[in-house]
């Protein structure tokens, strides 16, 4: 005799319903805390789909080499003479990158006239921090002369504020404006803007003191580096620039020109010498929360990848063709070359050897 189900018709079709229902809502959930976690890494991997590159800059090509006289290579830009240089001030919002700082002013002492230099009290995503420019003036007395600088106040930010880093760094930067008005800058000196560890070649500046008819604005194309100088990436960088001052000039680190000088100096980001700076830094960044998990500050971690060229944040490449993304997945090469770097750095080798080829251990 057939066996009867003890439910009636209606009540079996809920239950299997029920049963389709309750993997579906795993499913699901599964997939949220997927996507949830790892948001970023899907939007980078499909970012060729949904996004399209910048406007692609007009290249300025870039000559020099040793022994050839400055008229010659004015001219080999297309640009004449001056009979007196130009001033140039270098602006800057510091941070706590005190190692590269010291490269960047030992680097372009004899070059720049003023070193314009803005440090806050706390960072863009409203972390207190040391004044560690102001507590380290003396590393920088052999450019004691050439410094403007300022201390900003900022005002901590509360866990549930609803201010942005980027609109904090906004802050930032009306305030370097404000200083630079004070630095004695003058129409018609050459003013250039960068982060710290954005640094203009000599052969550059040298150039913008010296040549008659520069651009009013450009940027500059720097080399890319991740960590030390052991880890070249790319010719990416183009968020410097430099200006001829006018009376409308304003601090910005985005983009305010189409054309780019080649090869005009290097940027090394994450450049620190001890662990602990890696971790601020990630935590202080305008990005930073790409640091989706506790581990990621781990001194360990950080260690092993910093010598093995990885993603701090465990991101893929921004990139905006497949080719190009999949051409940079995975770890930076390593560079057995110390050749074209900051002379600065080389003479001081044995104090920045972390810096250099090999020199990837750092202390916690």
């Amino acid at each position: 005799m057939a066996r009867t189900s003890p439910f009636p018709p209606l009540t079996r079709r809920k239950i299997a319903s029920l049963k389709l229902l309750i993997p579906c809502v795993l499913v699901l959930s599964v997939a949220v805390i997927v996507v949830t976690q790892y948001f970023h890494n899907i939007s980078y991997l499909l970012r060729p789909l949904w996004d399209t590159p910048p406007k692609p800059f007009i290249r300025i090509p870039h000559y020099y080499a040793p022994n050839i006289s400055m008229p010659q290579l004015c001219q080999l830009h297309g640009w004449g003479i001056l009979p007196t240089p130009r001033r140039v001030f270098d602006a800057v919002l510091f941070s706590n990158e005190l190692d590269i700082l010291e490269i960047r002013y030992g680097e372009l002492l004899p070059y720049v006239d003023r070193f314009v230099i803005l440090e806050a009290n706390a960072t863009f995503t409203g972390i207190p921090k040391s004044l560690s420019f102001l507590e380290n003036i003396n590393r920088f007395a052999f450019a004691g002369s050439k410094i403007v600088y300022d201390m900003l106040p900022v005002m901590e930010m509360d866990p549930g504020s609803h201010r942005q880093p980027f609109h904090v760094e906004a802050g930032h930067r009306r305030a370097l404006n404000m200083l630079l008005r004070r630095s004695g800058i003058a129409v018609g000196d050459v003013l250039i803007m960068a982060d710290s560890d954005e640094i203009p070649s000599p052969e550059t500046v040298q150039l913008l003191k010296w040549c008659d008819g520069i651009p009013q604005v450009m940027h500059l194309e720097l080399k890319n580096y991740m960590y030390s100088f052991e880890f070249p990436v790319d010719y990416n960088s183009w968020r410097a620039t430099a200006h001829v001052f006018t009376e409308h000039t304003l601090y910005r680190h985005s983009r305010q020109s189409n054309l780019l000088l080649a090869d005009a100096g290097w940027h090394c980001s994450f450049c620190f010498k001890d662990i602990k700076e890696f971790a601020f830094k990630m935590k202080a960044y305008s990005h930073a929360d790409r640091v989706k998990q506790d581990s990621f500050l781990n001194p360990d971690r950080i260690q092993r990848v910093i010598c093995n060229g990885e993603d701090l944040f465990d991101m893929l490449p921004e990139e905006y063709t497949f080719k190009d993304l999949f051409k940079k997945m995975g770890p930076i090469p390593k560079s057995g070359s110390a050749v074209h770097l900051p002379s600065y750095l080389i003479k001081n080798a044995d104090k920045f050897r972390f810096l250099l080829p090999g020199g990837c251990l750092r202390p916690g």
